[in-house]
């Protein structure tokens, strides 16, 4: 077969308005949008789980995923498909140095006026766990000095079902791990076959569950944390779907807490209540503080 009819069925997929209105579905169920320059790989994305589902044409799908019940279901494999992240233990260093030198500090320092000793983080858009595991080792080796005394509670969410089970068995492979100094992977990882998997003193802080950023009843629930982290989410929204979420974040987040993104990404043109602060070669986000209406 050549490239160009192997390529075939894709373009003219792309093509096809019953995969507008598959576009459409996934947007109103997760605020992804995919534009039409992406739509040969949703066209892709929808072919796996119509071979699987032995279904031929784009309609028949669009019906299967509008079925009553079932096709709740089915879009949830949909977004499996459309949901696939990267990621990699200690990605950014120079984040977790400002974590370790600026922001724990005046974390702890604003959490001492109320006595709580707990610090709580969301890792949202967890992908395959690395970002959580990453803070939760970076929390036990402080746990002797800065930390002594406290509890530490990672939320870890994600919209894929597959990525959630691999962050669970917390096993990985050589790519993963390319970060990791030989001191981590001593103290908390154990060999298994030929990959390594998190120790359970690490798995312990951390708990996994799914979470659609736009389900704003979910989100609700979210309140109370010190740390938010959001790498490479925000990418598959539009400003619409960005503002909606952001706007989630910043009342579920604390007063003296800090907002993370991907290094690449920016809140500007999309919220004007945080304020951008820059460390040595990383950024985060603060509350924008209401000014106080004094004489």
């Amino acid at each position: 077969m050549s490239a160009s009819s192997a390529t075939a069925p894709i373009q003219s997929a792309a093509s096809d308005p019953y995969l507008i209105r598959i576009r459409d579905l996934v947007y109103k169920a997760a605020g992804i949008f995919q534009p039409d320059t992406k739509l040969r790989l949703l066209a892709d994305r929808c072919g796996r789980r119509m071979k699987e589902l032995e279904v031929k044409t784009l309609r028949d799908y669009m019906d299967r995923l509008t079925q009553p019940g079932a096709g709740r279901d089915e879009m949830v494999k949909l977004l499996n498909e459309v949901t696939i992240g990267e990621t990699c233990f200690f990605r950014h260093q120079p984040q977790l140095e400002a974590l370790k030198t600026i922001v724990w500090p005046r974390i702890i320092a604003a959490r001492s006026e109320i006595r709580v000793r707990k610090l709580r983080i969301w890792s949202a858009g967890c992908s395959t766990g690395e970002e959580a595991y990453t803070l939760a080792m970076a929390l036990l080796e402080e746990s002797a000095g800065m930390f002594k005394g406290w509890t530490f509670e990672i939320q870890a969410t994600d919209l894929n079902e597959r990525s959630l089970e691999h962050a669970k068995a917390a096993i990985y492979g050589d790519y993963s791990v390319r970060n990791v100094t030989p001191h981590f992977r001593q103290k908390y990882f154990a060999p298994v076959d030929d990959k390594l998997q998190v120790s359970p003193a690490v798995r312990n802080l951390v708990s996994f569950s799914r979470l659609n950023l736009f389900d704003d009843t979910r989100m609700l629930f979210m309140k109370g944390m010190d740390l938010i982290f959001c790498a490479n989410v925000l990418i598959y929204f539009d400003l619409s779907s960005k503002r909606r979420v952001i706007q989630h974040f910043y009342s579920n987040l604390q007063p003296h807490g800090y907002f993370f993104l991907g290094h690449s990404e920016s809140l500007y043109g999309v919220c004007d209540q945080f304020k951008l602060v820059h460390f040595p070669s990383a950024t985060a986000y603060v509350k924008v503080q209401p000014q106080s209406s004094g004489k």
